[in-house]
């Protein structure tokens, strides 16, 4: 059985709608006035990173669109779709179908499963396709803000403005990209108001820190970021190729997945693969830790108790505990509130570490399975424990390929 789509989800998604339009504009007002304030360099940078986040998440919308099954394509030529998609407008129509999908679902009583699971499998593809231009975009983006205000030492509404949806986009984004992957469990571990707020709250406070320390090091070292991000990046995009991850349709694609998987993993920790989560965690929240506390240090060395930005100090001292407050934050989630607690009650393995143990959460019957979203729902088996039976029926891309033959 497919999740329940009702009116207050089909508000969301039209939030969800209005708010990827507002973060474009609001991206276009903050150019615009970095090009009018004799900043040509700044708009340009603006546009290139809007720019480089809506071609690589056009890019997954439409090879997505190439494999999906024909009953799930929108009803309007292939040609026409291919160049909205050319026109950077894929992911905006995809948005408008899931509403009107949505609308036909709630208000024409179209509640039988097949048109249930349509919907729920569009939600599911906007969901990811939100979470990749969001830390594509929005991230560096946000970093890029944060650094000019504290070189001019003044906020425009435009930054500010940006700045607040900017922040909003990225913690709600990995909220709804949970609430989605949890979509694909039976409704008793359905994602609480509590857990909500919990989830939102150390995503942010694990965020915050690391953007902070990245504007700090540019600010002391302007270019120096064009040298940490790569040499980070490319650490990460190694670390992702290890774990084998199988989530799109070829290898081809997959290693564009790697790379903005990689630029996740810049700021915030991502689950890819199966196995040992707490111990892949650990490494990466540590490398995390030790390279931000380095950042903030280099920037402490070098700042000087007279210079104008000595007010910051403060906020940079604040950084470590805000972070630590998240990682606990973080453990308190895994502790109490995620749906694998459950199952560990008549069980006895690790949360965080979720293959260890006998106990499985229990996944939705799928009575329509050819409408089911394999690529998340393979991403919902790395984060969730399933047994090795029903992780047989799970595979995805390649791997689903190579056990058909």
């Amino acid at each position: 059985m497919a999740p329940r789509f009702g009116p207050l989800q089909l508000g969301l998604a039209a939030a969800g709608t209005a708010a990827a339009v507002l973060d474009v504009c609001v991206d276009g007002w903050v150019a615009a006035e970095y090009a009018w304030g004799g900043q040509p360099g700044l708009a340009a940078l603006v546009l290139a990173l809007l720019a480089v986040a809506s071609v690589a998440t056009q890019a997954c919308s439409w090879l997505w669109l190439r494999s999906d099954p024909p009953a799930l394509r929108p009803d309007v030529p292939q040609w026409l779709v291919a160049v909205l998609h050319l026109l950077q407008l894929g992911f905006l129509f995809r948005c408008l179908h899931a509403l009107r999908v949505g609308w036909k679902v709630c208000w024409e009583k179209a509640e039988e499963e097949e048109e249930q699971s349509r919907m729920a499998f569009l939600s599911h593809d906007i969901s990811m396709l939100r979470l990749f231009e969001t830390f594509l975009e929005n991230t560096p983006q946000l970093t890029l803000l944060l650094y000019v205000i504290l070189q001019t030492d003044k906020a425009e509404p435009s930054q500010g403005l940006g700045i607040c949806t900017a922040f909003l986009c990225v913690t709600w984004s990995l909220l709804d990209y949970h609430k989605s992957l949890r979509s694909f469990l039976q409704d008793k571990y359905e994602l609480s108001w509590h857990s909500s707020i919990v989830y939102f709250l150390w995503n942010l406070f694990l965020i915050c820190p690391r953007i902070l320390v990245v504007a700090l090091f540019a600010l002391l070292w302007p270019y120096s970021v064009a040298v940490h991000f790569p040499l980070v990046w490319l650490a990460m995009f190694l670390w992702v190729s290890l774990q084998g991850t199988d989530f799109m349709e070829s290898p081809g694609p997959e290693q564009l997945y790697r790379a903005m998987v990689a630029v996740i993993l810049y700021f915030s920790w991502f689950n890819v693969a199966q196995g040992r989560t707490l111990y892949r965690s650990i490494i990466y929240h540590s490398f995390i830790l030790v390279d931000s506390t380095l950042l903030a240090l280099s920037w402490l060395w070098c700042q000087s108790p007279s210079e104008e930005h000595s007010y910051l100090i403060p906020l940079v001292s604040a950084a470590l505990p805000c972070y630590l407050l998240g990682l606990a934050l973080r453990v308190a989630y895994y502790k109490w509130l995620h749906p694998n607690l459950q199952t560990q009650q008549e069980g006895s393995y690790d949360v965080v570490d979720a293959n260890g143990g006998t106990d499985e959460l229990e996944f939705r019957s799928l009575s329509v399975p050819d409408l089911v979203n394999r690529r998340m729902q393979w991403l919902a088996q790395a984060q969730f424990p399933v047994s090795r039976t029903v992780g047989q029926r799970f595979l995805n891309g390649a791997a689903a390929l190579e056990s058909a033959v």
